[in-house]
């Protein structure tokens, strides 16, 4: 590396640099525009700005540094771009645009606060120009949450399940009807200890007597993701002893043909026997 002071990093065996360290950030907070805060999903690309405009033919007069915590990110000396190796091909500084670094392929790892410390020489010796503090947030979108139907712990409850998992940061859910929230039972939420991702479920028990159509919302951020259940009575079965629709209506049709019958049989015979006493 072309260049290896860090910004933030205290040189061995100097009993009173600690103080003095103390002292200089104190300097440059004063120095400092503000926070500005960055939201990112993973893979996507962040722009960070250090709010400072430096005219291109002067940049041999300023050394820039951003850095995350104590580590570094990229450094522009001399007018020479350093990228630190975890940001290694996939971050950009846009010197003309504030000073601002482009951090592309999002990781979920590159979450934190970011400072821009900008130095200009002054009769051969850097002193404080500038200060920025960026606060980048990552966003991992959770799965669409899936609800599991749990049974029937008595006659008339049912037992539902919702879950969702694989997002970032940590997530709420909550069960609605109509608008309305209701209580959750056995809500968990867990968290990866390597990816960091977390996973939450929840039950609801509910009433089998009316109709429901309830929704899972989970909020993680300025996100949400849900998903819909519904319950609807179900017609009751006919019994035993009870006659299906279709055989009470072919009955009914069998006996009306039948009465049609015997009308037309007993009305033939009564004709035939007319026509026998006339002949008589």
């Amino acid at each position: 590396m072309a260049h290896t002071l860090m910004w933030g990093t205290l040189p061995p065996h100097w009993p009173h640099f600690k103080l003095f360290h103390l002292l200089v950030l104190a300097g440059l907070f004063h120095f400092c525009s503000g926070d500005s805060q960055v939201t990112k999903a993973v893979k996507e690309m962040a722009v960070l700005s250090c709010e400072y405009n430096i005219p291109t033919d002067q940049l041999t007069n300023f050394r820039i540094y951003w850095q995350k915590k104590n580590e570094m990110v990229l450094a522009i000396m001399s007018g020479k771009v350093s990228v630190w190796p975890e940001y290694a091909n996939r971050t950009i500084a846009d010197i003309t645009n504030n000073l601002s670094i482009v951090i592309l392929a999002l990781r979920l790892s590159d979450k934190g606060i970011y400072t821009c410390v900008v130095q200009k020489t002054d009769n051969g010796f850097y002193k404080k120009e500038h200060l920025a503090l960026v606060t980048l947030s990552i966003r991992v979108d959770f799965h669409d949450p899936i609800i599991t139907d749990l049974g029937n712990p008595s006659v008339d409850i049912k037992k539902i399940l919702c879950t969702s998992s694989g997002g970032f940061p940590e997530p709420r859910l909550s069960w609605l009807e109509n608008g309305k929230e209701l209580n959750a039972i056995n809500l968990t939420v867990s968290q990866d200890s390597e990816t960091e991702l977390y996973t939450i479920s929840s039950e609801l028990h509910f009433n089998l007597t009316r109709n429901h159509t309830f929704i899972c919302l989970i909020k993680y951020g300025d996100k949400q993701v849900s998903q819909t259940f519904s319950w609807i009575i179900p017609k009751p079965l006919p019994t035993d002893n009870q006659f299906p629709l279709w055989a009470i209506i072919l009955i009914t049709i069998i006996g009306i043909f039948g009465i049609i019958v015997s009308v037309i049989c007993c009305w033939s015979c009564n004709c035939l026997l007319g026509i026998t006493v006339k002949s008589s």
